[in-house]
């Protein structure tokens, strides 16, 4: 039997067992943007880095922009049972978000133009 043959049979023997049912995303279209936005020349390294468990900049920045969103609704969630107003604590929360989406932002587009220079 030959490798592919093999594979195939493999893939069949798990499909019919179900293993396949209850994938996340299942059903829809793979989202390949962050992979073509980014280098080319760096590809293989963010590849290699993400499946050892390691995140670019980029990656890292995204996941705290959108702890401290979910920190922001909270706060604003449980001041509605408060005073209204904005506190300092909500404030400071909001200026943390801006700053990392605006350095999030700068890397983007560093990244763009490094691409339209090649």
């Amino acid at each position: 039997m030959n490798f592919d043959k093999l594979v195939e049979s493999i893939i069949k023997e798990a499909q019919e067992r179900g293993e396949f049912d209850n994938l996340p995303g299942k059903g829809k279209p793979i989202d390949l943007t962050a992979y073509f936005d980014t280098p080319e020349d760096v590809r293989m390294a963010y590849s290699i880095l993400k499946n050892a468990g390691m995140n670019s900049r980029e990656v890292v920045l995204l996941k705290e922009i959108a702890e401290l969103k979910q920190v922001h609704v909270a706060m604003l969630n449980e001041k509605k049972t408060l005073a209204p107003g904005a506190s300092a604590g909500e404030k400071e929360i909001q200026k943390e978000i801006e700053k990392k989406q605006i350095e999030f932002s700068l890397m983007m587009e560093r990244q763009r133009r490094q691409r339209k220079q090649k």
